[in-house]
């Protein structure tokens, strides 16, 4: 698990592998991601999109941009939490993710980025 804490908000990332299958000639690794929001501040917080950059072993990148975090837009008081599922598809064994969550704070009504920590996506058997 990797965790990061920007302005008062903790991430934190559990990955797991959750397989491989061919598409189009081309085999695909799959792999999964539970993410933790966590509001250890003293305001409310909303988060508003999220900002991916996603890399496999062979050097390709992806970036993934959209509004909130699979179809949600949480709103989270101080001390509640946000817990997701997802996942990804890499044309490699291995590969990372990081990126950002652009959130608004509901006391100032100002708006701010949380650092989503690097995380390492590897299948089980491609170690030595």
């Amino acid at each position: 698990m990797v965790q990061q804490i920007t302005r008062g908000i903790k991430i934190s990332v559990d990955t797991t592998f959750e397989g491989t299958f061919y598409k189009n000639y081309k085999i695909h690794f799959a792999y999964g991601y539970r993410i933790t929001i966590e509001n250890q501040s003293k305001d409310s917080v909303q988060l508003t999109s999220r900002f991916w950059e996603i890399k496999d072993a062979l050097n390709n990148t992806e970036v993934v941009e959209g509004e909130g975090v699979i179809g949600k837009k949480p709103v989270l008081k101080p001390g509640e939490s946000h817990t997701y599922n997802s996942g990804c598809l890499l044309s490699s064994p291995f590969g990372s993710m990081k990126g950002h969550y652009n959130m608004v704070n509901f006391t100032s009504t100002r708006k701010f980025k949380v650092m989503i920590p690097g995380f390492k996506l590897s299948t089980p058997f491609a170690l030595n």
